[in-house]
């Protein structure tokens, strides 16, 4: 079979899967698998059956816009969807979301009911009625209560409103759901013969997680309740079903919560009290009693990892569970050096890790011991796993002609200690090196700061080796998976993740002289794009940049972000009121005047994390003083461009970068 260098667009014919659940009797696996449609510039989303007894999978549903879904029994798959154009139409003029079921013996998907609200989740109580959360917006009218001309004049307020936004909050926006002012998402109950709706969660109340008791007669629900401004808290709340009866179980001490479920007669719970380490700090797990008494922290102080996959990729869509209780176990992923895993945790905090290989786990569900998981494991793109015991095995092959029919760069591992601490990095050669020729090269800066880059396939990377570029990275202080001292850089943003970075491009030109130090490049999205924009304010060796949805300004994005006021003060410990002068000092418009690095800027319009104008403000900067730099916005589009933007928006995305380097390192 003749192998091809790896194009720019290849990674629209990759398959990404999420969504992972087991049937209620574990015989079969669901999944939803997306596929991108160039000509459409969309996504297109199917349900898939892994079946146990078969040893193979197959394709249950064909609408193309099946994103999520749950178990209704062991046979039949419930999952919200749009059909027919007066469905759309209804959508679009009311809120209403259509729920159809669908056999695993094939046939039709049929429309089983419709719920009369913005559904985000939904989990089936009995035959007649639901457990759902949605989006509550109290300034949009209920047009199923109206009729005749009052329903009339709704809806033309409705048209006339479109063209005003009112904010009396902060955050009155969010990255990839637009403006947010008022809007909760809720938790109802919906009886499906009387059409009865009724919120157990009041208008303030915005609902982050519930889970349901086994016996389906009590809820767990970890939320958040705010006037005016969003605090960095959480609580507990147990609402009994059959009582109508909702108790708040946490005080009134800061904690924020990440998981919250049901482990035997007791409550496991996930969080953090952010007094030692701010916002990123590692959370604990906890015990206590279903009144909220007797709380106590049942992790270790050696128990020192985020409880989350921070794995870096550009090829995922959709998501899927990290945390489920099965038995007498809380199973959840870690992010450790530059992997994550599975783990178990029981009531005494007794933590083992489940999957000893190296990689990303993506996703994964449970049930009496049986582990399906969603993962990257080495350059294969994403497939379905088992885990028995501690051997994992591949189930499917949607993404194995890559491997067979591309040629990849196998990236090489490389460190360096820096105050008694081992920063890890990567190299990845051109595919086709041929000794004693010279290279331009490519440093590549992860986001977050608080992610890890590993040894998965990354297809921008992959390209770029592909086209003749020695790429690099690494992980420096401030990101994940070494403990919450190596990820505590508050107040030291460009201090000393810029001195790992620079030392770790040192070793790179030393190491490897196949590596023309007159034509290298960096870029870097969102902390990358920050830190790329940090760079080139602060030395001059970097021939080209390529700056991506980054932060230039501490003081701008303080007012204008959706995490702005709260993450701002967090990580640089302070605020414009408090030290504007340390503000500034590690913003990098301070330092544009001194930038001579050609530099090209991508940022989307709607990308409310690290907003467009912190983009347009470095931009006018270096065109001010007289360098040559460019800025590609994107319409339609937010923070996460590079990893679920349209399909033709990726690949301008990518052409555009892949041209500027081209200028300049060729």
């Amino acid at each position: 079979m003749y192998v091809e260098n790896l194009k720019l667009d290849d990674f629209t014919k990759y398959k990404f899967l999420s969504s992972i659940r087991l049937s209620p009797n574990g015989k079969n696996t669901a999944f939803v698998l997306h596929r991108i449609d160039v000509e459409e510039n969309k996504y297109l989303s199917n349900i898939y059956i892994y079946n146990e007894e078969k040893k193979s999978e197959y394709k249950l549903t064909s609408l193309d816009e099946e994103r999520s879904f749950i178990w209704k029994d062991n046979n039949t798959i419930l999952f919200p969807a749009i059909r027919g154009k007066k469905d759309k139409e209804r959508k679009e003029k009311e809120e209403v979301t259509f729920y159809y079921e669908i056999n695993l013996n094939g046939g039709e998907a049929n429309k089983a009911f419709e719920i009369p609200l913005n559904v985000n989740s939904l989990e089936i109580l009995d035959e007649d009625n639901l457990l759902l959360t949605a989006t509550f917006d109290p300034n949009r009218p209920n047009l199923k209560e109206l009729s005749g001309e009052e329903k009339d004049n709704a809806v033309k307020k409705m048209e006339e409103d479109k063209d005003y936004e009112v904010l009396d909050e902060i955050p009155f926006w969010f990255n990839g759901g637009g403006f947010t002012n008022k809007k909760r998402n809720r938790l109802y109950l919906y009886n499906l013969e009387d059409k009865e709706l009724t919120p157990i969660t009041d208008e303030f109340t915005d609902v982050e997680s519930v889970k349901l008791d086994k016996n389906k007669s009590k809820i767990i629900i970890a939320a958040s309740s705010y006037t005016d401004k969003m605090q960095l808290k959480s609580d507990l709340h147990l609402y009994n079903i059959k009582e109508k009866q909702l108790d708040k179980l946490t005080h009134e001490e800061i904690f924020s919560y990440s998981y919250a479920d049901f482990l035997g007669d007791k409550i496991i719970f996930a969080g953090k009290d952010m007094k030692s380490y701010g916002l990123n700090e590692n959370p604990h797990f906890y015990l206590m009693n279903l009144d909220g008494s007797n709380a106590i922290r049942i992790s270790s102080d050696e128990f020192d990892y985020s409880i989350w996959n921070s794995v870096g990729s550009d090829c995922r869509f959709g998501g899927s569970k990290s945390m489920v209780v099965d038995g007498d176990y809380l199973y959840f992923i870690t992010t450790e050096g530059d992997s994550s895993y599975i783990n178990k945790i029981d009531k005494n905090g007794n933590i083992e890790k489940l999957i000893q290989g190296k990689g990303s786990v993506d996703g994964f569900d449970i049930l009496d011991g049986n582990i399906k998981f969603i993962g990257l494991r080495g350059l294969k793109l994403q497939e379905l796993y088992s885990l028995e015991g501690k051997q994992e095995t591949q189930l499917t092959k949607f993404n194995e002609w890559i491997m067979k029919e591309k040629k990849l760069s196998i990236p090489e591992h490389l460190s360096f200690e820096v105050d008694g601490i081992t920063i890890d990095g990567w190299i990845m050669k051109p595919v086709d090196f041929e000794e004693g020729k010279k290279y331009p090269s490519i440093l590549d800066i992860h986001g977050g700061p608080k992610t890890v880059y590993g040894e998965v396939f990354y297809h921008e990377m992959q390209y770029w080796a592909n086209e003749g570029y020695a790429v690099f990275f690494c992980n420096p202080r401030g990101s994940d998976g070494k403990g919450n001292e190596f990820a505590d850089i508050r107040g030291k943003y460009g201090t000393i993740d810029y001195d790992d970075i620079m030392k770790f491009t040192d070793l790179v030109l030393e190491k490897y002289p196949f590596i023309d130090n007159e034509r290298v490049g960096v870029t870097g999205g969102s902390y990358g794009g920050f830190m790329t924009n940090w760079i080139i304010g602060h030395t001059n060796r970097f021939r080209a940049a390529a700056s991506q949805r980054s932060i230039s300004n501490w003081i701008s994005k303080f007012g204008t972000t959706d995490i702005g006021y709260y993450f701002v003060e967090d990580q640089n410990a302070a605020t414009p009121w408090s030290d504007v002068e340390k503000l500034w000092f590690h913003s990098p418009m301070k330092y544009a005047d001194k930038v001579v690095t050609p530099t090209l800027f991508i940022h989307s319009e709607e990308d409310y994390r690290c907003w467009l104008p912190e983009g347009i403000q470095m931009f006018t900067s270096l065109k001010y003083h007289g360098v040559d730099s460019r800025l590609c916005m994107f319409r339609g589009e937010n923070h996460e461009l590079s990893r679920s933007g349209k399909p033709k928006h990726r690949i301008r995305r990518l052409e555009e970068i892949t041209n500027w380097f081209n200028k300049y390192l060729k």
